[in-house]
């Protein structure tokens, strides 16, 4: 087994070649990830951004390192709070009027493409903070063993040390998210570990 502290050249080398906003463009048409990362978003109050980035290092064999990624985890949280939710919600808030009004849906487009302007600058800026890491700081590590249940792993990336949203809600709220992690791990592998 490799050491998962010393990162291995070739995943690296695998995470630079593929932006993360290619690749989160790529999974996302996908069959069943817009609906599951709009379930996680939603449902379980999770960071999409942050679940395609777990899902962008998984691809390659890696993992954030926890400590590290809680810190980075509350800039991103604020750029979220402060840019993405507030288009998000004027694009939701703007849809009824939209049905009637050609102007309201011209405005609506525009709101909308802010917004996804505002997730692309955050993924890129997640980019950033795995890949321009100090040289005294480690950021990410090796996965030593792809685990056997990719979306429990998905799971524990996005729950460590935030409030547990998936130990809330009923059984069916929380099948739900499982179900969404799966989707969303499956369309990473779906040969669950073949590499």
């Amino acid at each position: 087994m490799r050491n998962s502290i010393a990162l291995d050249s070739t995943r690296l080398q695998r995470l630079q070649q593929t932006p993360l906003w290619d690749f989160a463009l790529a999974l996302y048409t996908k069959p069943g990830v817009e609906a599951a990362c709009l379930t996680l978003q939603d449902d379980a109050g999770l960071d999409v951004c942050e679940v395609l980035l777990h899902c962008w290092l998984y691809s390659c064999g890696l993992e954030a390192m926890p400590a590290a990624l809680e810190r980075e985890r509350e800039q991103r949280r604020l750029w979220q709070c402060q840019v993405t939710e507030v288009l998000r919600g004027l694009r939701r808030d703007l849809k009824a009027m939209a049905a009637t009004s050609e102007s309201v849906t011209a405005l609506r487009e525009t709101i909308k493409q802010a917004e996804l302007m505002a997730e692309r600058e955050n993924l890129q800026r997640w980019q950033t903070w795995v890949c321009e890491a100090p040289s005294d700081e480690k950021r990410v590590r090796n996965i030593a063993e792809m685990p056997p249940d990719a979306a429990n792993w998905l799971r524990k990336q996005l729950l460590y040390s935030q409030s547990d949203h998936a130990s809330g809600g009923s059984i069916k709220t929380q099948n739900a998210w499982l179900y969404s992690l799966q989707t969303l791990t499956y369309q990473l592998d779906p040969h669950q570990g073949a590499r």
